[in-house]
């Protein structure tokens, strides 16, 4: 059986404390600097990934604020050109209005002239054709000057009428 003794347990807690410096000088230094860049370089990721989410919530919000607005300006855009479109189709309207009217009278004024002309030639022809009636009811032939005096008292009469 083994019996501890004392000398054996002094050179086994030397050899343990022997051991603990060299593999602290040797490995927990370096491990614990590797750890501690680590931790550093995860929490740099972190505030660096934080910080971008800050911005592209900026960015995203900037961005709805510049949609909004440019909506709001077409649809200001497009109420003017509706606005002027109807003022310019309401003016077409007036202007054609008025062009039918300006037609319309011109048409009145040119349909009664040719009805005056129209009745001056009737007249005209009723005359000669009164003559010859009357003519020939007198059983001779009339010259051409009381031809013409009955035609002008015709005329005259029937201008009265």
């Amino acid at each position: 059986m083994i019996t501890p003794s004392v000398a054996t347990f002094l050179i086994t807690l030397i050899n343990i404390g022997i051991l603990y410096f060299v593999l602290r000088k040797i490995l927990f230094k370096p491990v614990t600097k590797f750890i501690e860049g680590r931790s550093k370089k995860i929490q740099d990721a972190l505030d660096q990934s934080e910080q971008e989410t800050k911005e592209a919530k900026a960015l995203l919000e900037q961005y709805q604020n510049q949609l909004k607005r440019v909506e709001q300006e077409s649809a200001a855009l497009i109420k003017e050109a509706q606005d002027r479109a109807s003022v310019q189709a309401e003016s077409i309207i007036a202007a054609a209005k008025q062009e039918a009217a300006a037609l319309i009278a011109q048409s009145s004024v040119q349909i009664e002239a040719e009805k005056r002309a129209a009745l001056i030639l009737f007249r005209a022809e009723a005359a000669v054709l009164v003559t010859q009636a009357a003519g020939r009811l007198v059983q001779r032939e009339l010259n051409p000057e009381d031809s013409s005096r009955f035609a002008a008292l015709l005329l005259q009469e029937m201008g009265t009428r």
